[in-house]
Formats: C-alpha cells, structure tokens, sequence
C-alpha cells in the first residue's frame, strides 16, 4: 500500500510492471501460452467486432528479419515468444463484402480494440513471473513486416509483444506523479516547475540504473522520440491497405 490507498494482488501486479528485454533460454509452456491468449481475448470489444488477431512468429528466419526491421532490436530473435498484434477487419469482410470500410473511426476502433487485447494479455503473461515489452518498432518497416506475414488488406500490424522467463530484474522507472496525469471535471494545464522536478527524478533515475546508465531527462527522451518516429510512409501504407479513403 501507499498513502491511503487499497491493495490487492492484482493491483500489485499491476503497479510492478516494467519491461524485460533479456530472457533466460528456455521456452514457454504451451498450456501458459494459451492462457494468455484466452485472457487476451476476454477483453472488451467496440460493438463486439472481435477486429484483433494475433500473429505467433516461430520461423526463426522471419523473427530474424522482423528483428531488422524493427531497428535491430535483438530481443525480437531471441525471446521464446513472439508475437504480433494485428487490427483486423479483413476477418469480417467474408462475413459481409460490402462493408463500407476506410473510415477514421474504423482504424481508430481497431487500434484500441488490439492495444486493449495486448493489454489484458500482458498482465496475464506477468501474473506468470514472466516477463516482455512491446515493440513498436515493427512500424519502421510496416510495409515489409505486413509482405512478410502475408497480410492481407484491411490488417494492421500495430506492435510486436517480446516475452520470456527474464534473466535479470530491471528497476521501474519513475511515472509522471499523479496531479500531472489526473484532473477533475476539466483538464489542467501541468506546471513547469512540476515537470522540471520530474525532469530531474528521471534524470536520477537513468544515472543510477544497473542496466545501460546514462545522463538524460524526461524532456530529452521525449523530444528526441518526437523527431524520431514520424514516419511519415504510415498514411500512404494506410490507404493502400483499406484504413484511409482517399
């Protein structure tokens, strides 16, 4: 507990997370694989399209290549498990052809509807002592990661999921307090005396870690992803694939 707050083994679970990007080598039990895809899929559904699948890369040859495309990240080829969180309405077109698909709406439901189902699955993989981290990274090559899983239109391959039995025990990093984050009735504007002093904690934080310290900040990291993952080839893939008319 902290403060006045109530607890329970869920919360607590919760509240440890962090990402894990080295794994111990050895393999994941099928029986606990598939029960993170049954929790996976429990999840909450917009309407209950069911618009998300999951793509489990085995092929170590594609997880090498998925690998390079997502900027080298060597834990995409190593980690025992795999896998890649596809928004998908192509699935239920062969329910209705006609659909009238392309529509902003529709990319964003399933961008939601597939980070919810990741979501659930990535607490169940932790309730495990299992741990991962998501990848975004696969994005840099969209195109060629969709070629590669022989995707079909109307998909979306939003983020790789990495997991396994780690092999070393990262320290959490430091969130945004929570007067920063949470408001009442109306939004507030965040003080830069208050993101200064957390510029500073994170700062800490990154020069005191075990693992790869550095001297940084919370603006630093920011402003740098910032410039960095634009990718401005997302839209023209978008409309190839069936997710923006026009």
């Amino acid at each position: 507990m902290t403060g006045n707050s109530i607890s329970n083994p869920v919360v607590e679970l919760l509240k440890s997370h962090r990402s894990v990007r080295a794994y111990e080598d050895r393999p994941v039990p099928e029986e606990i694989c598939q029960a993170i895809l049954e929790a996976a899929f429990a999840a909450s559904s917009s309407c209950f399209m069911q618009v998300t699948s999951v793509i489990r890369v085995k092929d170590p040859v594609k997880r090498e290549k998925l690998s390079v495309l997502a900027g080298h990240q060597k834990h995409v080829a190593l980690a025992p498990e795999f896998w890649v969180f596809v928004a998908d309405y192509h699935r239920n077109t062969k329910l209705a052809p006609d659909f009238d698909l392309g529509w902003s709406e529709q990319l964003l439901v399933g961008c939601t509807d597939t980070a919810i189902v990741a979501q659930n699955a990535f607490v169940a993989m932790e309730s495990f002592g299992l741990g991962g981290l998501y990848v975004g990274g696969l994005r840099n090559g969209i195109a060629e990661v969709a070629e590669l899983l022989e995707l079909p239109e109307h998909t979306l391959p939003l983020f790789g999921f990495a997991f396994g039995w780690p092999a070393e025990d990262n320290e959490q990093k430091p969130r945004l307090p929570m007067p920063m984050k949470v408001f009442v009735d109306k939004y507030e504007e965040v003080k830069k005396e208050d993101l200064a002093a957390y510029d500073r904690t994170l700062g800490d934080y990154f020069a005191h870690r075990r693992s790869h310290p550095k001297q940084s900040s919370f603006t630093q990291e920011v402003s740098a992803i910032m410039k960095r993952e634009r990718r401005p080839f997302v839209d023209a893939w978008l409309k190839k694939f069936g997710w923006l008319k026009g």
